[in-house]
């Protein structure tokens, strides 16, 4: 009877064990308004067919902005703005392209451009020749200091060789027979590695930039560990030193630059961009990206000496009227706790060789949707939710860094600003359309018993999924970095990194629309339950201020 009653009273005395809470009426009603009133697939038709690609600052992308802000607007939103986070640079679009070989034979070509490239002013016939400056066993890219050497000595063995002519700046690239399903869903046998975690580095933010792995297992490794700004540091310098690269082929004479990328087969073709999109600078000869088979057909011509000239027609154009970067904001008023906030959103700005769909029109559409049915439900709200759909990601993080700087506090310094208080949590939507299958936690195990309960209404649609590790690549990062509960979900990958990651075939027929309702009906629950629970969610002890030798300049 003694160890009844000492029991009990033990029991009485754990109330921080107590289970975390959920309106699960709430949910329910999520649930209901997500697949039976759903218009998340109408959001991305209106974000990729009608203004898609949405290129940073890209006339795409101004329009897809304003769709939004005017949407939000007609839903009743609280202060649905466009909100500048800094100077970004030049727009840029592609007003036509086509691209054939004319000698010795005609075939078209299946093309996309590098975003911020130059145009041909006009129809241009040249004669090939192959100059790879990208090796596909070279791996000096990862080291600033070799990447310097490579390219002075590649500079050196083709001076004098390229005028007049179209650069081929590729390897060939062998294609093997296909080993592996281009899309796919993870079992619980590849769930459950992605509980289980690698070490984290030892303070891995001291090392010089220029001594990051040459290998890229490791590198790949390291990027879910290193703080936002060393990787954004990194691919700045990199991104200055190959455009010292392309300024070589300007000076020598070369007409176009054509190059493929590893990734593609099948006719498939993968394109980013040049990485010059500051105002005034010398934009790049036009460069254009082949799929392997195509790349390979040139290649092979030119090395036996068969004389073939490909014909090229790039028609761009620059803006430099706005070079102001922008994101989309708009909230949802809170009651007792309304200077407190939850955020969700997703970038909205893509690449220009498809209408960025997969990448990341389908996140933004689930942000948007989840913030509708938030409104269309008129659940009470303690906190303000608040929704960011941010520009530049692509190009590192531009938009959601400048916001967390100007809001929250610098991640360099880790000087804070009042509003890093206010912040309960941030959920963003990155990673292809496949439906949500969990959260990585970013190192926080104290938020893991709140996301089990969070997640138990959707085991039945597959969230089940906790994963310890950092994710890395996306705006949650920017959260992250100053010490705030920011969060990326894990997704099902279809043929997000196989065929629509940054390629021409991200178009709206490749999102899936019972994945991106399921997707739209987590995060809802996730903001929702933020918003109510009586504590914002836990966070990780503050980042230690960056070393100034990987200070951003």
């Amino acid at each position: 009877m003694r160890s009844l009653v000492s029991l009990c009273v033990f029991a009485a005395a754990l109330p921080a064990l107590a289970q975390e809470k959920l309106d699960l009426a709430a949910v329910h009603r999520i649930k209901a308004e997500a697949f039976s009133n759903s218009q998340v697939m109408d959001h991305l038709f209106w974000l990729t067919d009608a203004n898609g690609p949405r290129l940073t600052n890209s006339p795409g992308y101004r329009k897809a902005a304003d769709w939004a802000v005017k949407t939000l607007q007609g839903w009743g939103a609280s202060k649905p703005h466009l909100e500048k986070w800094g100077t970004f640079g030049r727009g840029w679009s592609l007003t036509h392209l086509s691209a054939s070989l004319v000698a010795p034979v005609y075939a078209p070509l299946e093309v996309a451009p590098k975003a911020w490239c130059a145009g041909t002013s006009g129809p241009v016939t040249a004669e090939l020749v192959v100059a790879p400056l990208f090796l596909k066993a070279d791996k000096d890219w990862l080291d600033l200091a070799k990447t310097a050497a490579r390219i002075a000595k590649y500079g050196a063995e083709q001076k004098g060789k390229l005028k007049g002519k179209i650069v081929l700046i590729s390897e060939v690239h062998d294609l093997d027979l296909p080993k592996e399903s281009v899309g796919s869903r993870y079992d619980d046998t590849k769930l459950g590695t992605l509980v289980t975690t690698d070490p984290l580095p030892p303070q891995p933010w001291e090392w010089p930039l220029q001594r990051l792995p040459d290998d890229d297992r490791k590198m790949a490794a390291l990027r879910e560990y290193l703080p936002v700004e060393v990787m954004a540091d990194y691919w700045e310098r990199r991104r200055h030193l190959l455009a010292t690269a392309m300024d070589f082929f300007r000076a020598e004479g070369a007409v176009a630059l054509l190059s493929t990328d590893e990734r593609g087969e099948g006719g498939l073709v993968f394109a980013e961009g040049t990485g010059v999109w500051e105002l005034g600078s010398q934009p790049t000869l036009p460069w254009l990206v082949l799929d392997p088979e195509d790349y390979n057909r040139l290649a092979r011509l030119t090395e036996k000496k068969v004389p073939a000239r490909v014909q090229l027609d790039v028609g761009v154009a620059f803006l430099d009227d706005a070079p102001d970067g922008f994101n989309v904001v708009a909230e949802l008023p809170g009651g007792k706790k309304a200077n407190e906030v939850v955020m969700l959103g997703a970038h909205l700005d893509s690449w220009a060789a498809g209408t960025g769909a997969t990448d990341n029109g389908s996140g933004s559409a689930v942000a948007l949707e989840a913030f509708r049915i938030l409104k269309a439900l008129k659940l009470p709200l303690d906190r303000t939710v608040r929704l960011a759909l941010w520009s530049g990601e692509e190009q590192g993080l531009y938009g959601s860094r400048g916001y967390v700087k100007e809001h929250f506090g610098d991640p360099v310094t880790m000087k804070l600003k009042p509003e890093h208080a206010t912040l309960a949590g941030y959920f963003n939507v990155d990673n292809g359309s496949g439906k949500l299958r969990g959260v990585w936690l970013q190192g926080n195990d104290m938020v893991r018993p709140i996301f089990e309960t969070w997640l138990a209404p959707f085991k039945d649609l597959g969230a089940t999924t906790l994963s310890i590790r950092n994710t890395g690549g996306t705006d949650h990062l920017s959260f992250d970095a100053v010490g705030l509960p920011g969060f990326q979900f894990i997704q099902d990958p279809l043929d997000y990194g196989t065929r629509t990651h940054h390629s021409a075939l991200d178009l709206y027929d490749h999102a899936q629309p019972s994945d991106l309702m399921q997707a739209s009906a987590v995060l809802a629950t996730f903001v929702y339950a933020a918003a109510t629970r009586p504590e914002p969610l836990p966070r990780k002890p503050l980042p230690r201020p960056l070393p100034p030798k990987v200070a951003r300049p």
